[in-house]
């Protein structure tokens, strides 16, 4: 009686075993372990070579992050202020230029964009144009900077240690005496 047991469960662990190997790979059933936490040995000074690859070449930080979406935006960010620099400091010249013919009375009356202008118009452009280019010289270092630090404070961030152990999320229960929702926030510590 044993002997027709054991032959009976020897064909179904050989008729299981074929069967699993007749199927596709999409019907198999696979396990898999839990998620074993494997700590990669911190790098120090990655975040200085961030930054300083950044410094060197705006973008190429956040290249170093694998943050690739932030890469071209150092280049719009500084080619639009730059784009203005250039527009405001070649109209500065212009009245700069129209203000030195002033003084040394070789205008032209009869000019039709500063012909018609006082003096004292022609100054207040030239001073507006002269804050708005140094502005934008202002802003382009401003972004270039904003890069620097921003590849920075990735790759401090890509170190810190983000787990399962720790959450933090929003709450939201349905009190059964006044059917309302209560709102709250859960900290949960798995030792």
């Amino acid at each position: 009686m044993k002997q027709i047991t054991y032959l009976i469960l020897i064909g179904f662990c050989i008729v299981n075993v074929a069967k699993s190997y007749s199927q596709s790979s999409s019907d198999t059933l696979q396990f898999s372990t839990p998620d074993v936490i494997v700590e990669k040995p911190m790098d120090p000074l990655s975040p200085a070579r961030a930054a300083f690859y950044s410094a060197v070449v705006p973008g190429l930080g956040q290249f170093y992050n694998k943050k690739y979406w932030k890469v071209p935006i150092p280049y719009i960010g500084m080619g639009i202020s730059l784009y203005f620099y250039s527009d405001n400091h070649k109209k500065y010249k212009e009245y700069r230029n129209e203000y030195k013919k002033r003084l040394n009375h070789t205008n032209n009356p009869d000019d039709p964009k500063f012909g018609r202008i006082d003096s004292d118009r022609v100054i207040a452009g030239q001073r507006f144009y002269q804050r708005n280019r140094d502005l934008s010289a202002v802003i382009t270092a401003g972004i270039y900077i904003l890069t620097i630090i921003d590849a920075n404070i990735d790759a401090h961030l890509l170190q810190f240690n983000v787990s399962d152990q720790l959450t933090f999320q929003p709450t939201f229960q349905l009190n059964e005496v006044d059917y309302q929702y209560q709102y709250g926030l859960s900290l949960q510590y798995k030792f």
